[in-house]
């Protein structure tokens, strides 16, 4: 298989209108790395640049060392996975994965014996002589993912591949990638989402993109855990981390920090120096490790508005006091089921550990790192 490097790479269109820049990346053989981001953010334009679909206007990107630039997609040895099946209505399975084998001239027992293959892989057998209308929407991915296995690409590029698919076969059809690429740990995969659940559970690392740059690159949990800046944040995380405005007044090995709008006082595991005592900053903390307490040490205190209760864990949504015309929502997950806090004052804290501090949208822990905030800085 292959590793990937890309240098500088930039993506203008008409000459004025910059989709991508200064993407700096390089993708180890062997790797499954997840572009994910906000709509139009260019994870997709960066994906067919890969394969050649879309001329890269500036920097490079090299497969194995070579610079690929100017190389057509049929020579960059990559296989594409699409968002639609795009499979031919009038051939069989087993027509429509060897297709592109018949096309490169391979001979009879070389098309068979990899169609098989392929088809053993993906639990397809008993379907090659299915047409794809007796087919299930994920059994029809599952033909266009056969159809790029049978040609034994350096790199399989995956754009949004699940998005047809409802929920249960979306559920099923992610775990049968996952299988597939235990499978095959030395293929090298890039695959391209807007569903952060697909990220997490199927990634090497993920690429957090944003405003035409990279904002963070890292495993899975990294990002969770330490996320550099308040988009990758509040972008990684289902319900997004709660952010809560206040001001450093302890310093030292732990940072304690005041809360704006009637808040208390909480404990970060998160180091500051002497002279950090009155910065402002925004304390985050994830929904799901936030506790009720009554203690003195708090983050929130308010008014219960609505709780879901999802059975293993109870949503508590809140209104933040203060927060004006940006009205922003509160959200706590409890284990368990607590209807009864429906329309009481619940505290809530949270561990120091699970306390982040984040100062003009950059964390405390990369604050003297280069980060990209969208929008706000060059990359």
């Amino acid at each position: 298989m292959a590793n990937l490097k890309l240098t500088d790479v930039e993506k203008v269109y008409g000459g004025t209108v910059k989709v991508l820049s200064d993407i700096d990346l390089d993708i180890e053989e062997g790797e499954l790395i997840v572009f994910v981001g906000p709509s139009g953010c260019g994870k997709s334009t960066l994906l067919r640049m890969i394969a050649g679909l879309e001329k890269i206007t500036a920097g490079t990107l090299e497969i194995d060392g070579r610079v690929v630039n100017d190389v057509p997609p049929s020579r960059r040895g990559i296989a594409m996975v699409f968002q639609s099946y795009a499979l031919y209505p009038h051939m069989t399975v087993r027509d429509n994965m060897s297709f592109a084998l018949k096309i490169a001239g391979k001979s009879k027992a070389e098309i068979a014996e990899a169609v098989e293959a392929a088809a053993a892989k993906l639990q397809l057998t008993n379907f090659l002589d299915r047409l794809p209308k007796a087919l299930s929407g994920g059994q029809r991915q599952r033909v266009a993912i056969g159809r790029a296995i049978v040609r034994d690409p350096k790199v399989y590029l995956f754009d949004e591949p699940l998005s047809n698919l409802d929920a249960a076969l979306r559920v099923a059809t992610r775990i049968e990638i996952a299988q597939l690429k235990e499978q095959m740990p030395e293929s090298t995969m890039i695959y391209v989402t807007h569903d952060q659940v697909e990220a997490m559970t199927l990634a090497t690392r993920i690429v957090v993109l944003a405003g035409g740059g990279i904002a963070q690159v890292g495993a899975p949990l990294e990002l969770y855990e330490t996320p550099n800046s308040t988009f990758v944040a509040r972008f990684i995380g289902s319900p997004a981390m709660n952010l809560l405005p206040g001001e450093v007044v302890a310093t030292g090995e732990q940072t304690r920090v005041k809360l704006d709008d009637g808040g208390g006082t909480i404990l970060s595991d998160y180091p500051t120096q002497a002279g950090d005592e009155g910065m402002k900053v925004q304390v985050g903390i994830r929904p799901e490790d936030m506790v009720s307490t009554e203690g003195e040490d708090y983050a929130f205190n308010g008014r219960v508005d609505i709780t879901e209760a999802l059975g293993e864990v109870t949503q508590l949504y809140f209104t933040r006091p203060g927060a004006g015309d940006d009205t922003d929502t509160i959200i706590a997950k409890l284990s368990g089921i607590h209807r009864e806090l429906r329309g009481r004052d619940v505290r809530l804290t949270a561990d120091p550990a699970k306390v982040h501090l984040f100062h003009d949208g950059i964390s405390l822990r990369y604050r003297h790192e280069k980060v990209f905030l969208p929008g706000v800085q060059p990359h």
